[in-house]
């Protein structure tokens, strides 16, 4: 009886070390399945480089390894080997962040390994009106300082405030600007407000800009918020539409896109249809970037990156499940993208928002 005792409790021994061994390996696995997921999605397909990030806006990308994001309420965060670096802004107008507005498009001028001189975009506040300004700035220790006025006096609001800078292939600077809420402003040539406008990187008007002595390159936009250009050096721009026919377009000087006259697949002689849009669903896109012959955007309302192939002529969701996406770059076979669920109008993990990496296969 006492072997048969001491063999049972055996038995039993070693079938709770194998069940300890079993349950630490689930454990493991589960952790392991844990890390490689982010929000529901592998992180095979992206590695996350900086989490809990302000309402990034715009990318920018030194040397690949380095990384300089403007904040919305603010601020540029300079992104190095996992680390943030908050940056502050001193500016002669103090940045207005409501709702769409605040310190939206940041470009850092030339190929600096060290950046020290940039353009932004930024709204601010003039006898109780909201307007927008593009300034340059240099960098002073962790600190940007204003350096000089570009253009100002754009028109701004709560919503639609355009915002994204880019320069181009020409080495011209290229702006977007939104209706601001006031529709009939984009028709109208006097005024700068649902317009793509170009400017030298001094400020001055190029010679060659289509309305003579006007910073306006093309005209009749609801809200653009993306600029990109293809190696051919076509031009394309996207758009938010009125509630649905959000817009993809090929941009071309002086070119009118209609709002707030036409807008999908309506028509009217002197007034330019878009290559894509999005019927009677809403992607509001943002940012964008090209390779070969395709168009990656940022969705926000999508939540999605989607693909816009101009060969083609077909789009698709290419990269989901992050939620609200603000802005994409492409460099050396890498998309970078920034999510925006911290903007007041998504659900933000305790992760958000974030700046990640995909490996881009064509």
């Amino acid at each position: 009886m006492r072997y048969l005792l001491c063999a049972m409790i055996m038995i039993v021994l070693v079938g709770c070390s194998d069940q300890e061994q079993k349950s630490s390996e689930e454990n493991n696995n589960a952790s392991e399945n844990t890390a490689q997921k982010v929000n529901g999605v592998d992180r095979e397909d992206a590695e996350i480089l900086a989490t809990k990030l302000k309402v990034p806006w715009q990318i920018n990308i030194i040397n690949d390894t380095v990384y300089y994001l403007s904040g919305r309420s603010g601020e540029i965060m300079s992104i190095k080997e996992d680390s943030v670096q908050k940056q502050s802004v001193n500016l002669n107008e103090p940045v207005v962040a409501k709702t769409e507005g605040g310190l939206l498009g940041f470009v850092v001028i030339g190929n600096q390994s060290d950046p020290q001189e940039a353009i932004l975009y930024h709204t601010y506040e003039e006898d109780g009106r909201l307007l927008n300004r593009v300034v340059k700035v240099r960098k002073q220790n962790s600190e940007w300082q204003e350096s000089g006025v570009l253009i100002e006096g754009i028109p701004g609001g709560p919503i639609h405030n355009g915002g994204r800078l880019e320069i181009g292939p020409d080495d011209k600077l290229y702006i977007t600007t939104g209706d601001a809420g006031d529709k009939d402003q984009a028709q109208d040539l006097n005024t700068l407000g649902g317009k793509i406008l170009r400017l030298n990187i001094d400020g001055s008007i190029p010679s060659d800009n289509p309305f003579g002595d006007s910073p306006i390159y093309s005209y009749g936009h609801r809200n653009p918020q993306g600029l990109g250009w293809t190696s051919e050096g076509k031009m394309y721009s996207s758009e938010h539409g009125s509630r649905a026919h959000d817009e993809i377009n090929e941009i071309v000087p002086g070119g009118n896109y209609g709002w707030p006259i036409i807008q999908g697949d309506e028509e009217q002689t002197g007034m330019i249809r878009p290559l894509f849009h999005s019927g009677e669903t809403t992607w509001a896109p943002s940012g964008l970037a090209i390779s070969g012959e395709k168009i990656y955007v940022a969705l926000l309302a999508g939540k999605q990156i989607r693909v816009f192939d101009l060969t083609k002529g077909t789009d698709e969701k290419w990269k989901d499940g992050f939620g609200r996406m603000r802005d994409v770059k492409i460099v050396d076979g890498s998309l970078y993208a920034v999510t925006n669920n911290t903007d007041g109008r998504g659900n933000p993990s305790e992760e958000d928002d974030q700046l990640i990496r995909f490996s881009l296969e064509e």
